[in-house]
C-alpha cells in the first residue's frame, strides 16, 4: 500500500485524494478517506478512521481506534486518547486569542501566537458540530452533545449540552444516560454497570 506521495504504508488504507504528509506516522489498520489531510509530525494510532475532509494538524496525537467523522477539524497540539469519537464538522480549536493581524496591523505569522490544545480522554465522544475551545480537557468516556460549545474542563462520564456547555447528567461506557439510584449510585441501563458519584465526580464501581 502506498499513500498519495508514493510512500509505502503497510497495512494502511489511504485514498488517492487524501493528503498525508510523509512525515506523519500512520499505524496499521487505519483508513484515511477522500480529501482528508494529515499534516507533518502527526501521529495516528492503529485501526483509526479519518473521514472525508477531516483535518489532523501538525504534531496532533491520536490513539488507537479513534474515529474522526467527515470534516472534523483537529488542530495542533491536540491529543486524543484511545477510542475517541469526533463527530461530523466538530472543531477542536487551538488559538485562545484569535486575530488575523497583530495590533500594528501586520498579518500574523506562526511566531506571533502560541498554539494551545484540546486533550480528550479515553472513549470520550464529541458530537456533530460541537466546538471545544482550547485549552480544555475532556474527561474519559464523556459525551459532548451535538452543537455544544465546550469552554471549561469536562469531568469523566459527563453529559454536556448547550452553549456554553453544561453538565446535565452522566453517561456510562455505552454512551447512554445513567439512571440514578440511592446513595449516589448510578446504573447503566444497557450494561448494568454501576457508578458512584462523589462531590461532582463519577467513578466506576463495576466496569463494563
Amino acid at each position: 500500500m502506498t499513500d498519495a506521495h508514493g510512500t509505502p504504508r503497510d497495512g494502511v488504507q489511504i485514498a488517492a485524494t487524501a493528503d498525508v504528509d510523509e512525515r506523519a506516522t500512520i499505524r496499521p489498520g487505519t483508513r484515511v478517506w477522500h480529501l482528508a489531510q494529515v499534516r507533518e509530525g502527526a501521529s495516528v494510532g492503529r485501526d483509526c478512521i479519518i473521514g472525508r475532509g477531516a483535518y489532523v494538524g501538525p504534531g496532533v496525537r491520536l490513539g488507537d481506534n479513534v474515529k474522526l467523522q467527515n470534516y472534523a477539524l483537529v488542530y495542533e497540539p491536540a491529543e486524543l486518547a484511545d477510542g475517541v469519537f469526533v463527530g461530523p464538522a466538530a472543531v477542536l480549536t487551538n488559538d485562545e486569542y484569535p486575530r488575523s493581524v497583530t495590533p500594528q496591523g501586520r498579518l500574523k505569522s506562526g511566531d506571533d501566537w502560541t498554539a494551545v490544545g484540546v486533550v480528550v480522554g479515553e472513549g470520550a465522544a464529541i458530537g456533530a458540530g460541537a466546538v471545544c475551545v482550547a485549552p480544555v480537557s475532556i474527561g474519559r468516556w464523556a459525551l459532548i452533545a451535538a452543537g455544544a460549545v465546550v469552554t471549561r474542563d469536562v469531568p469523566d462520564f459527563a453529559l454536556m449540552v448547550g452553549v456554553p456547555a453544561r453538565r446535565v447528567g452522566w453517561v456510562g461506557r455505552a454512551g447512554e444516560p445513567l439512571v440514578a439510584k440511592d446513595h449516589g449510585r448510578w446504573i447503566c441501563p444497557r450494561t448494568g454497570a454501576e457508578y458512584r458519584e462523589d462531590e461532582g465526580r463519577l467513578t466506576e464501581s463495576t466496569p463494563a
